[in-house]
């Protein structure tokens, strides 16, 4: 077991503009959702010594957004490995406060494509897709579909099982940006977009930005809601273009979640709810795999009989996910709030609201899993309530 186990906890969370921003950009949305973060840790700008940013439009986020705050950092990280930044801006977080490099650090993102019309990431060139002319990332994540459908005998009605499940979690949750009944049927005859994938098989489009406080754990005690710790973190990438991916039904999560485990020195029994980066139908399916909870190929079958769904043996995406609830271009940060929100709900923080059914009940440990690029960058961090330290 680490050292670095419950060392850290997040005292304060916040988001801004979920779905649609209209006249905000996405650093004045990345501003008001640090700004709200701090009220709800009961702090303000003079209390973070440490800021850490990851966008898609931003050459230098860490700096801007600590210009705009008022904060000169004694420790600021821009590393963008994708969607999955923010794990693992949590992980380095953690790692500076062990060191006593930093007490208390802000970790925050925020966009404003749906509103401005999308936006076009800087990237890398692509010698062996560029040829083929792929739209990407969805290109990419069609053909790991395609291959795992070959390969385990998968189907179209496979996948749309996770974006029904990622739906009716959504009409719990008031903040979802889709809401509304979704059927198998519906996914199916969805415009397709690229074979096997239609468009409901895809993230949202949305506007959004989130903010989260770590701090030292002796400190964390003081604050106004729950802490709650970081008790695992893992992170591992393989490729970054899709044509280097070793093998497309498999993925980094593997590496990852088993040291995120090993850290926390838990198992997947001991997870009460999973926050998976479901940018696409298929991650889940994946990610459910490759952190242990079925074996490789049985992801399809996991799924079914409702498993996943509200009600459900294991709770997977409760405020429905970048298929049903926001997905701003890069969604890990979301996905480690609501991992969060769910132990601070069961804790009797108010978290705003959600229908009978949106909070799960007795959620001690949350898993929250990141992903970037094409399947490329994962991070697995694990969340606890202090009666887990």
């Amino acid at each position: 077991m680490s050292s670095l186990r419950g060392k850290a906890a997040c005292i304060g969370l916040a988001s801004a503009g979920i779905g649609e921003a209209p006249g905000f950009n996405s650093m004045e949305l990345m501003v008001e959702a640090s700004h709200k973060a701090m009220k709800d840790a009961g702090l303000g700008p003079k209390d973070i010594d440490a800021v850490f940013a990851a966008t898609a439009v931003h050459a230098m986020p860490a700096m801007s957004l600590a210009e705009h705050l008022g904060i000169h950092p004694k420790f600021s990280d821009g590393n963008n490995i994708g969607g999955s930044s923010f794990m693992a801006h949590a992980l380095t977080a953690a790692m500076a406060i062990e060191a006593g490099i930093i007490d208390t650090a802000l970790i925050a993102y925020g966009s404003n494509q749906r509103s401005a019309g999308g936006f076009k990431s800087v990237s890398e060139p692509m010698p062996y897709e560029a040829d083929y002319q792929p739209r990407m990332p969805l290109t990419a994540y069609a053909l790991a579909s395609s291959r795992y459908m070959h390969e385990f005998g998968a189907t179209r009605e496979d996948l749309a099982e996770v974006a029904v499940a990622a739906r009716a979690w959504a009409n719990l949750n008031p903040e979802a940006f889709a809401q509304g009944p979704l059927t198998h049927e519906d996914v199916l005859s969805a415009r397709m977009i690229s074979t096997p994938l239609s468009k409901l098989d895809c993230c949202l489009v949305t506007d959004g930005a989130a903010a989260i406080i770590i701090t030292k754990a002796d400190r964390a005690k003081d604050a106004p809601k729950t802490p709650v710790y970081l008790l695992g973190a893992g992170m591992e990438h393989q490729h970054r273009m899709i044509s280097a991916m070793p093998d497309l039904t498999r993925t980094a999560a593997i590496g990852s979640g088993k040291r995120a485990f090993a850290m926390a020195g838990m198992t997947t029994s001991d997870i009460d709810v999973l926050q998976l980066y479901d940018a696409f139908t298929i991650n889940t399916i994946l990610f459910l795999e490759d952190l242990g909870y079925c074996a490789k190929g049985e992801g399809k079958d996991f799924i079914k009989n409702g498993r996943i769904t509200p009600g459900g043996s294991l709770p997977v995406n409760t405020n429905g996910g970048g298929l049903s609830c926001i997905h701003p271009g890069m969604y890990g940060l979301f996905v480690t709030i609501e991992a969060i929100r769910q132990i601070r709900a069961s804790a009797g923080d108010d978290e705003g609201p959600r229908a009978d059914g949106g909070w799960v009940p007795e959620t001690k440990i949350s898993l929250a899993h990141g992903n970037g690029g094409v399947l490329s960058s994962q991070v697995t961090t694990i969340w606890g309530h202090p009666d887990s330290l």
